[in-house]
């Protein structure tokens, strides 16, 4: 966040950590960030207000410069700590995952319908399904967010289905909405679309066979290949938007009105296809960020009571001693207390060879100060430990831990666009209505061109066919998510497909 720095900074700095002073905010980068610095900027005594940067262990900070003859440090942390109180009590986060969202054009549809609802100050659908809000909570709730997706067939979950994922101030709400097929529904559509054109195209060459039945066959085709895109061209058009669905739609409509119905079906085939095996890439992109979260494991062998117990991760407090047996993954962050051994970082950093580990020298000052620990002594959750046992004193809780904030922000990752995706959709919302109105204007051309009206149309629907940019729309999501989910998995991290910056555990 780039902050103009005055030509003279004068008085004292005080320093406090972002996560501290907003709980809900997800990174230094989101706008409640920005409030923030706008609440503090100017204050009386305020020289400058900016923030420092992640480093390490260290979350970014807001580093106040302000004069000690006007303001104390008690009252400018005072100060501080209600602005951070208000902005939070005021603008909501919800990160919800919604199983039905499995393409590009439907997140884009989602993701309009969310902004135009009264409070919402940002939304971002990924095609993978992740949904990030911030909203104003004056405005509107999360339960009228709720129904706002229900509006448009995103229902959710049995309310006791719902869990909190974490204790960051972060709700992840699971939603699910498919077919009579469940989730491969509309790849099955795609194939008994096929089918039936293949049907159809068969008996028409059977000279016993009456006229009615293979055309049977291709209306059927038709309504099978143009199910899904006649859902998603009737919600764009509620959001008075049109898209490529709705090119396809006319032309095949087009098509079938010129008595051309082979060539009708052939194109909703083929475009439901295409729809299909997007869909069929994003969810593999998304089972790959879930597996990352199942990378810790879901217990772990606790000190307690002079004893050894198993508790669940979700449980281990600060300071708890576990244990880490040969050739296990380790269950929480921290440094190592008792023995030495060499983990496999790879999930986490992406090194390529084990890590040797061994017990801090003084456990006393690592307690006090964890973010003295070296490398050498320091482990993560989700890493497999080498032949060696191990006892890790834990320094972060399971929500706070570098997996778990891996995790958030690979997900946070996929709601950013690349500038390449963010060309696509302002071409396709512009581009889409001239090529309707340019075809609409081709269908009077036998006024001009000594023509019949039929040729004047065909040529028309041709056009229209022609100009869909299907390739362009497809497949820049399509890889933007496949990459990240990929890197995420080999231990790379992408913050966001819009912009790159260092990060480190």
């Amino acid at each position: 966040m780039n902050v103009r720095k005055p030509a003279l900074t004068r008085g004292t700095t005080f320093e406090l950590d972002i996560p501290l002073l907003l709980p809900d905010a997800p990174d230094a980068a989101d706008t409640c960030t920005a409030r923030l610095l706008a609440e503090l900027t100017g204050r009386e005594g305020v020289t400058w207000v900016h923030v420092l940067a992640a480093e390490g262990d260290q979350p970014a900070k807001l580093c106040i410069h302000y004069d000690p003859d006007a303001l104390s440090l008690g009252r400018i942390k005072e100060i501080a700590e209600a602005a951070g109180a208000q902005v939070t009590a005021r603008f909501g986060h919800v990160h919800w995952q919604l199983a039905g969202i499995t393409s590009a054009r439907r997140a884009r549809t989602v993701t309009e319908h969310l902004l135009a609802q009264t409070g919402v100050q940002e939304a971002g659908v990924s095609a993978g399904g992740a949904i990030r809000i911030e909203f104003d909570g004056t405005a509107t709730s999360e339960p009228a967010l709720q129904r706002a997706l229900e509006e448009i067939g995103e229902h959710p979950e049995a309310e006791e289905d719902h869990e909190h994922a974490d204790d960051g101030g972060h709700d992840h709400h699971h939603y699910d909405h498919g077919g009579i097929f469940g989730e491969k529904t509309e790849l099955i559509f795609a194939g008994i679309s096929g089918a039936l054109l293949v049907f159809g195209i068969a008996l028409s060459f059977v000279a016993a066979a009456p006229t009615w039945l293979p055309l049977s066959a291709f209306v059927a085709a038709y309504g099978f290949g143009g199910y899904y895109l006649l859902r998603e061209a009737i919600d764009n058009l509620r959001l008075r938007r049109l898209e490529i669905d709705a090119l396809m739609l006319v032309a095949a409509v087009g098509a079938a009105i010129l008595d051309k119905w082979v060539e009708g079906a052939l194109l909703l085939v083929l475009f439901s296809l295409g729809h299909a095996l997007e869909h069929y890439a994003m969810d593999r992109a998304r089972k790959a960020i879930s597996a990352l979260a199942d990378l810790a494991p879901p217990t772990a062998e606790v000190r307690r009571a002079g004893g050894v117990l198993q508790v669940p991760v979700g449980e281990l407090t600060l300071g708890e001693t576990v244990i880490v047996r040969p050739n296990s993954r380790i269950p929480a962050d921290g440094f190592v207390t008792h023995g030495r051994s060499s983990v496999d970082q790879a999930p986490i950093t992406g090194e390529s060879v084990p890590v040797d580990k061994a017990a801090v020298a003084n456990i006393a000052l690592a307690t006090a100060r964890p973010q003295t620990v070296t490398d050498e002594n320091r482990v993560f959750a989700g890493t497999i430990n080498g032949s060696g046992a191990l006892e890790v004193q834990v320094t972060r809780r399971a929500a706070d831990s570098t997996l778990a904030r891996l995790v958030g922000m690979v997900a946070e990752a996929e709601t950013q666009k690349s500038p390449t995706q963010r060309f696509t959709d302002r071409f396709e919302r512009v581009f889409v209505p001239v090529v309707l109105g340019t075809v609409f204007l081709l269908l009077f051309a036998f006024l001009i061109l000594d023509e019949p009206f039929g040729d004047s149309y065909y040529r028309a629907m041709a056009v229209l066919v022609a100009a869909s940019p299907c390739a362009l729309a497809i497949a820049t999501p399509s890889a933007v998510l496949s990459g990240v989910a990929r890197a995420a998995r080999g231990g790379v991290l992408v913050k966001g497909a819009g912009h790159s910056s260092g990060w480190a555990p």
